[in-house]
């Protein structure tokens, strides 16, 4: 593990591993670098790239500066560019693509190319209003710091029955999801925004290289949203992973990766 300072202060952790361009992969809710939606793409990535994995502000060895803000989460970025050498490629999955593609609109050229996988986001009236039914219970549970409410309140949104959230509030692994709670507000709140909608205006100020995918057993939203990002990024391209959800297999997505960036 090695830590940078970001642009506020904040100490950010992080692993490197391989040789050849530098790749940032970013998380999305809940996850750490050791354990989340990334967690086995950099041993397979690292053959070919020099692999930056870090645990976003708030989670696992970093630290969590106050007030949030969206812009220091693009610091952070910035500065695990800096410290890749000024420039490098992008990967973000879930609610982390969407952290991914704010960063590189913020960061110009600074990202050259950007890989996107399922972001979250949603045009259809029904799903923004139980979007914002979820962000208001959520906000009213971390003011309280109901930090367990908030996990349950999550994981019932993402479609885990409650049976098996109870039993989960059980294990061990429960209190490092407690600990990581405050972040839901960081990716829901702040980065995907109170109403979900596609942010197309902002993609459409990426001309990097853009890679932007979904999974063929996921939710057809979540493919909805991929077609309009594509569409709106002038140097896009749509893919489909065929047989994957919204966990894809690292082992399907890193071929899929080394290609696209290797291109």
């Amino acid at each position: 593990m090695q830590k940078i300072t970001s642009k506020d202060g904040t100490r950010i952790a992080f692993d490197q591993q391989g040789d050849g361009p530098a790749l940032i992969l970013v998380d999305g809710a809940m996850s750490t670098r050791s354990s989340g939606s990334n967690a086995g793409l950099p041993k397979l990535l690292a053959q070919h790239f020099r692999v930056y994995s870090y645990d976003r502000r708030g989670r696992g060895d970093s630290g969590d500066t106050k007030p949030y803000s969206v812009e220091r989460e693009i610091e952070d970025i910035d500065a695990l560019i800096a410290e890749a050498g000024g420039s490098a490629l992008v990967y973000g999955h879930s609610s982390g693509a969407c952290l991914a593609l704010e960063a590189t609109v913020a960061l110009g050229d600074k990202v050259k190319g950007l890989a996107m996988y399922e972001a979250p986001y949603n045009d259809d009236p029904n799903a923004q209003k139980g979007w914002g039914e979820y962000i208001t219970k959520l906000t009213v549970a971390l003011a309280s710091d109901r930090r367990g409410d908030a996990v349950a309140l999550f994981m019932a949104y993402v479609g885990v029955p409650a049976a098996q959230v109870e039993a989960m509030r059980q294990a061990p692994s429960w209190s490092g999801m407690e600990a990581v709670a405050p972040t839901l507000a960081y990716d829901h709140t702040a980065i995907m925004g109170r109403d979900l909608s596609i942010p197309a205006g902002r993609a459409a100020q990426i001309h990097v290289p853009a890679l932007v995918m979904s999974g063929g057993n996921g939710a057809p939203s979540m493919r909805a949203a991929a077609e309009v990002l594509s569409r709106a990024m002038p140097n896009a391209k749509l893919l489909t992973l065929e047989g994957q959800t919204h966990q894809v297999d690292p082992g399907v997505l890193a071929p899929v990766l080394v290609e696209f960036f290797a291109a």
